[in-house]
């Protein structure tokens, strides 16, 4: 028997398959090992990326997971590749899977990605009150999927996050300040400098009331049974209502009991009868 042949292969094809198999396996090994000590590293520093802009703890978790789990899973394929085993085919099969999954779950992966934006970017965060989507409400959680919020009259709404952060979001808590405005009527041919006076003083007792800018009132318009006086406060976000009402009661007090010599005028139509109209005789 020929000691320097097995199988047909001489003992240094042999010794030379077995190297590169060992080199294949090492580099492998090697490449396993990196490939894990980034998915640490990179899921790490995206977590303290995350931390410093004061995220969502949800989107945290979620980002970190999906990082690590993107470059396990390229060290995988390249450790497989290394080692000769052929990836083509896997691959195809695995694009395909992921093609048909996308489609399947297209709304709920737009959803995901709306939730992951909202949480990176703040258009909102819990506690401020917004209008999106034809809804409005204080926002009480925001989660991957999906925001809740909570109406002025303790009604829940769920918002989809896909067409919640494509579509405009009008958010009445994110300045610290607003403008209150009004629109106050009186009547024709009454004292108008005595109208904005009292009108003025009424704004301005409110002690929330912000003195600069200095509260606007002026003749906005001459309605159909009025006329109209535009008047625009500034006050902190939190005492918007307070004033609002306030300032309407005040105004009711003083026009609608003619105390100060003025009226809030309702519309009025006047009907003249032409007497010399007749009935139609009777048959």
């Amino acid at each position: 028997m020929d000691t320097e042949k097995y199988l047909g292969f001489s003992q240094d094809e042999i010794l030379a398959t077995l190297l590169d198999l060992g080199l294949s396996l090492l580099i492998a090994v090697v490449i396993f090992i990196i490939g894990m000590r980034l998915a640490k590293f990179f899921s790490k520093m995206v977590v303290k990326i995350l931390e410093k802009r004061d995220s969502d703890k949800g989107l945290i978790t979620f980002m970190k997971g999906l990082v690590s789990g993107l470059i396990k899973v390229l060290t995988v394929i390249t450790v497989f590749s290394q080692l000769g085993i052929e990836m083509t085919s896997f691959i195809a099969i695995l694009g395909a899977a992921g093609l048909a999954i996308g489609m399947a779950f297209s709304g709920t992966l737009s959803n995901l990605a709306g939730g992951v934006m909202i949480l990176i970017f703040k258009p909102f965060k819990v506690g401020d009150y917004i209008e999106c989507q034809g809804e409005a409400g204080t926002v009480k959680e925001i989660q991957i999927f999906h925001t809740v919020m909570t109406t002025p009259d303790n009604k829940t709404i769920i918002v989809p996050n896909g067409p919640l952060y494509t579509g405009n979001i009008t958010n009445y808590s994110m300045q610290p300040t607003r403008r209150v405005d009004f629109t106050f009527g009186f009547g024709y041919g009454e004292d108008f400098k005595l109208a904005r006076d009292t009108v003025l003083e009424i704004v301005k007792s409110h002690d929330k009331v912000f003195q600069d800018p200095e509260p606007f009132v002026k003749l906005g318009s001459l309605g159909d049974s009025s006329v109209n006086l535009t008047v625009r406060v500034w006050c902190k976000k939190e005492d918007y209502w307070d004033i609002h009402f306030y300032v309407n009661e005040q105004v009711y007090k003083k026009f609608g009991g003619g105390v100060e010599g003025l009226s809030i005028p309702f519309p009025q139509m006047d009907v003249h009868v032409d007497g010399r109209l007749k009935a139609p005789a009777a048959n």
